[in-house]
Formats: structure tokens, sequence, C-alpha cells
């Protein structure tokens, strides 16, 4: 599950951040992409996944094959 209210709340920081920022709006622009890029990298930690595809274990013969698959969640670091 990701943690949805953090980044909510990451994202919001940033835009009152930006909002604030009238010197120099082309710096304040960049800096708004990176801690963007942080908050989404950072959302995307908490999250869990499952494999799209994963190993089957089988026995039996072709036509009557039975088995398990090892659907094992990660998370990324």
């Amino acid at each position: 599950m990701l943690d949805t209210a953090t980044a909510e709340a990451a994202i919001v920081a940033l835009l009152d951040d930006l909002a604030a920022r009238t010197d120099n709006p082309a710096q304040a622009r960049r800096d708004f992409a990176r801690d963007l890029v942080a908050a989404v990298a950072a959302l995307l930690r908490t999250a869990t996944f499952l494999p799209a595809t994963a190993p089957v274990t089988t026995a039996g013969t072709a036509a009557a094959q039975t088995g398990t698959a090892n659907l094992a969640a990660v998370r990324l670091t």
C-alpha cells in the first residue's frame, strides 16, 4: 500500500515553497522538479509490489499439471 498522505503533504509543502519564491523563478522551478522527483521516489519506496510473473513448481504429466506459484512481495530500496 502506498503512503499517499505523506506524499500529498510533501507535494503541498513543495507548492507552498514555490509560491513563496519570487526572486528567482527559474531556480524555484528547478528546485521544485528535483524535490518532486525525491517525493515520488520516497512514495514508491513505501509501496509493496507483486511480481507480474512468478516461478511455478509443477508435478504430473503434460495433460494433468498441478503446482504452486511463489508470489513473494517486493519492496524497493
